[in-house]
């Protein structure tokens, strides 16, 4: 089991944010906003989807995974507050939600199903998060300088989401929940993830004015298939989920841990 501390961040989300807060980058931060975009109703389904998994559990499961599941709420909430705050500031740059939308319409469609659907979705879902945090904590300087807040917010995201991958994962196998079910959400979410990342992003960067610049372009081949792309180095990662015996915990979170570490000023434990 993991011992999952309930962290708030030091950052001040009330000042603005500047349009090209990635280092003047358009498409790193259209790509990273457009990400943010999906966190408060993706938090929440997530949230949802573990407590209502936990509560399926017979007793003695549930005092196994009672602390966990409680952290993992803590922390899910917390991202979820903070990048609702980040949202704000992207409305008032004119920006255009769709994501959220779209996705919580698609989660209507699980309610009254049985609750192991919605926490296999979490957890492919779970699984993206985790190795899109282990590229950023291994390239956190494609955040930039710019705005060490959103740089911070972001790696401490990132920190938290390698930290509670397993959560998910564990109670769907706890629930009883198969491999071809698993495999089968996962493959719909990479098609749904992917699809509405790219959507949302080249909405951000059509309504920024800067979709047809060649900078743009330049940058998103070189932040998704240059030597240190995206695409590139979450390939692997993503491909193990397929595998009969993975769980999340194969998946290395040293980074994670030497973050949370090294920048134990920037945080307090809630309930400290």
């Amino acid at each position: 089991m993991t011992d999952l501390v309930v962290r708030r961040l030091l950052v001040d989300m009330e000042q603005p944010i500047a349009r090209h807060w990635c280092d003047g980058d358009a498409f790193r931060s259209a790509l990273f906003n457009a990400l943010s975009m999906s966190f408060p109703v993706g938090e929440q389904f997530f949230i949802d989807s573990v407590r209502n998994g936990f509560k399926a559990l017979p007793p003695g499961q549930q005092a196994q995974f009672d602390a966990e599941v409680k952290g993992f709420i803590g922390q899910e909430a917390t991202h979820r507050r903070l990048h609702a705050l980040y949202n704000a500031h992207l409305d008032k740059l004119g920006l255009v939600n769709d994501w959220a939308p779209r996705a919580a319409a698609r989660m209507k469609l699980l309610d009254g199903l049985d609750p192991r659907h919605a926490v296999a979705l979490t957890a492919a879902n779970e699984h993206f998060t985790a190795i899109l945090a282990d590229w950023m904590l291994r390239n956190p300087d494609l955040l930039g300088t710019q705005d060490p807040r959103l740089a911070t917010l972001w790696l401490w995201h990132s920190a938290e989401e390698s930290e509670h991958k397993s959560t998910a994962f564990d109670i769907y196998r706890a629930l009883g929940g198969d491999h071809a079910w698993r495999i089968t959400w996962f493959r719909r979410i990479t098609t749904i993830f992917l699809g509405d990342t790219l959507r949302q992003t080249v909405d951000n960067l059509r309504r920024d004015g800067t979709l047809w610049k060649f900078g743009t372009w330049k940058s998103a081949w070189t932040t998704l298939f240059g030597p240190r792309g995206l695409v590139r180095e979450t390939w692997r990662p993503w491909r193990e989920y397929l595998k009969p015996d993975f769980h999340p915990n194969q998946q290395d979170s040293t980074l994670s841990r030497r973050w949370l570490a090294d920048n134990a000023s920037r945080y307090t434990a809630v309930g400290a």
